[in-house]
């Protein structure tokens, strides 16, 4: 006989603080977007995957943005042609080529990233006094540990 972890349905409590949460950190993200004109993208997203997981063939960014290696094409041509990326042959694949984030696309993400922090910032500041700061950052520490248990 062998034993299946099964996961049990979470209470009625964390499923309303679940749509709580969601709710209110989606209409978070969303405003600052907005507001600091960072707004999502195909562009911004695959910048943000180079980022994060490094240098892979146009193939492999199509595969994890779920979309078809034609339309992937197309928003790295947009990318090469503005210098946010670069494309080296693959040492593993002569025929092949990877496509890596530029000097210039790490300059704009960061650039996009600090607009942002500094637009929180101001409202943080202008929003909550320096106790509710301080109750705010505990909470940081609280989504950062759900975070890490969600990639688990």
């Amino acid at each position: 006989m062998t034993s299946q972890k099964t996961e049990s349905r979470p209470s009625s409590d964390a499923m309303a603080l679940a749509e709580e949460l969601r709710r209110s950190i989606g209409t978070f993200v969303r405003a600052i977007r907005q507001k600091t004109a960072t707004g999502r993208s195909a562009p911004s997203e695959t910048l943000g995957l180079l980022e994060r997981e490094g240098a892979m063939s146009v193939a492999a960014l199509a595969q994890r943005r779920s979309v078809t290696h034609q339309s992937m094409r197309v928003v790295v041509a947009q990318l090469m042609a503005t210098g946010l990326v670069d494309r080296n042959p693959d040492p593993g694949d002569g025929r092949s080529w990877l496509v890596s984030l530029s000097d210039a696309g790490r300059a704009q993400l960061l650039r996009d990233r600090d607009v942002r922090a500094a637009r929180i910032g101001q409202l943080l500041d202008a929003t909550l006094t320096a106790a509710e700061q301080k109750r705010l950052r505990a909470s940081v520490d609280l989504l950062d540990r759900i975070s890490a248990a969600a990639g688990d």
